[in-house]
């Protein structure tokens, strides 16, 4: 993939590595709320892969790779921050999910169904599943949940540095064993779909395939997972962080 001046063809490389940038978006998307669309983060990721290509100097191979996931993540973030990704509104949502789910957990000693969600929340499962599609960007972590003490913003410092990942906050082994009691507690399904997605990291069409549902029922489920999640790992936040958290959602 040279030129006959013995430099790099960009044009051919881009080409090369288009899959990759479709990759890192596929992986990216069900983290994402409804409103964001892969060709947007496509197009950001294109971005990213053409810097990469213009900063690399090393032989391109397998370590390019690597270098040019980091710039096309890193440029995919930055159009999301740009566009403000996670609304308000869909957190607050979300929040009443969990906290149904903590109390159904509490009264009937199990994890409750879908049905039994929707009645707590006095809404019908349709409309309960249709939130749940809708808030596709539910996080296991909301970056308000960990203001620091001079009530700064985590995103602010954190989210444009390409070797920052959310996932480092739970570095912390009591977060990380609370994570790994809560994962070993969901349905069945919902914990197989946690291990496609996060460790096979398939995308939502071959997590479909499997479970044998749809795209949009994957998203459903990946969701109500999170909010599982979250519901059963809130106690073991800070007591101080737990009271900022609560004055973002009032």
């Amino acid at each position: 993939m040279y030129t006959s001046a013995g430099q790099p063809d960009k044009k051919e490389l881009v080409q090369r590595y288009i899959p990759l940038v479709k990759r890192v978006a596929h992986y990216l998307l069900l983290r994402l709320p409804a409103s964001v669309m892969l060709d947007d983060l496509v197009q950001n990721g294109m971005l990213g892969l053409l810097d990469a290509l213009d900063r690399y100097e090393d032989s391109y191979g397998a370590q390019f790779e690597t270098y040019a996931s980091q710039r096309i993540r890193g440029a995919m973030l930055d159009g999301l921050r740009e566009n403000d990704w996670l609304p308000r509104n869909l957190r607050k949502e979300m929040r009443k999910v969990e906290s149904a789910i903590l109390a159904l957990e509490h009264q009937l000693g199990r994890s409750p169904s879908e049905g039994e969600i929707a009645e707590q929340l006095n809404i019908s499962l349709p409309q309960y599943q249709k939130t749940l599609q809708e808030a596709r960007g539910h996080q296991l972590v909301y970056l308000e949940d960990f203001r620091g003490e001079d009530d700064s913003d985590y995103l602010e410092h954190h989210l444009s540095d390409d070797a920052i990942d959310p996932a480092g906050i739970f570095e912390n082994k009591s977060l990380r064993q609370q994570l790994t009691s809560a994962i070993d507690q969901l349905p069945e399904r919902e914990r197989l779909l946690m291990a496609l997605y996060y460790e096979e990291e398939l995308n939502l069409r071959e997590i479909g395939a499997i479970l044998g549902v749809t795209e949009s029922r994957v998203c459903q489920l990946h969701s109500q997972a999170v909010s599982r999640l979250r519901a059963h790992i809130a106690g073991t936040l800070p007591k101080k962080v737990r009271q900022r958290k609560d004055r973002t959602d009032g």
